[in-house]
Order: structure tokens, then C-alpha cells, then sequence
């Protein structure tokens, strides 16, 4: 599930969505206002995207997410986090980290992964990694429903 403000946290939850689909792994991609949360623990998989606002913020429309997150019994959960962000700003790609910090806690937090500002191609192989370190986390799992929140 993701949430996009300008589009290029969108395009970088497509991009991740397509390396799962070239390997044959079905994946479902939500916009946020389109996620079950109280579905939420019934996935064994979950990555979410976001931008971050103002100085280090998670947007608005996450916060029902960080929340569900905390209050649900998803240790069984593995996770992952993508974001985009502008480092010109203090706290580069913040609601990444706050979700990362929270994630690890509460899920089975698999990978992390940053972009500066938009999708470039020299973060194509970044993405690899990340779709690769989060399937390896996830194949252990007994089935796989994976969301793109």
C-alpha cells in the first residue's frame, strides 16, 4: 500500500510491484485509502510506501496505517517500507524511518529503501535488492498474500 503526493513514491511502488510480477509473484497494489486495515493481520506480507512530510513527518493519510500497525497482532507479518524524500530537508525520508522504527517492534521487518527525490535509473538495481531481501524474509512464511500498502 502506498501514498503519493507527487507521484514519485507511486511510480517507485510500481516499480517494486513489477519486479515481484517478473518473477511470478502475484502482488496486490492499494492505495491507502483502498487498504482493509482491519484486514491487516491477515497478511503475511506488507510493504509500505509514503513520502514524508514537512520536516521528517508521515503524511496524514498514514496515520490509520502507524496505528493499525501498532494496535494489531502482526508479528507474524514480514514487512518492508519504501519512501521518497528530498535531502535538503533535515530528516531525509522521516516517515520511512518512523515506520521502520515502529515496523521493527511490532512485524518482522525485512528491508528498508530510500530514493532521492524521484526514481532514477541507477536505483533500479537498489530496488532489486530490496524486492530480493524481502521475498527471501517472506518465503519462509507458510502462504504469501503480499499488499503494496
Amino acid at each position: 500500500m502506498y501514498t503519493s503526493k507527487t507521484g514519485h513514491t507511486e511510480e517507485l511502488a510500481h516499480c517494486i510491484r513489477d519486479l515481484f510480477y517478473e518473477k511470478k509473484i502475484e502482488v496486490r497494489l492499494f492505495q491507502i485509502e483502498q487498504f482493509p486495515l482491519q484486514d491487516l493481520s491477515a497478511f503475511d506480507g506488507v510493504i509500505i510506501g509514503t513520502y514524508t512530510w514537512g520536516d521528517g513527518e508521515i503524511p496524514g493519510e498514514m496515520l490509520a496505517l502507524y496505528q493499525a500497525f501498532e494496535a494489531a497482532d502482526v508479528k507474524h507479518v514480514v514487512t518492508g517500507v519504501i519512501g521518497t524524500g528530498d535531502s535538503f530537508y533535515p530528516h531525509f525520508c522521516g516517515a520511512v524511518d518512523a515506520f521502520r522504527d515502529m515496523l521493527y517492534v511490532h512485524s518482522r521487518l525485512a528491508v528498508t529503501l530510500k530514493v532521492e527525490v524521484a526514481l532514477q535509473a541507477t536505483d533500479f538495481a537498489r530496488c532489486q535488492k530490496f524486492a530480493g531481501v524481502f521475498w527471501n524474509k517472506l518465503e519462509n512464511s507458510v502462504s504469501h498474500h503480499l499488499e503494496l500498502i
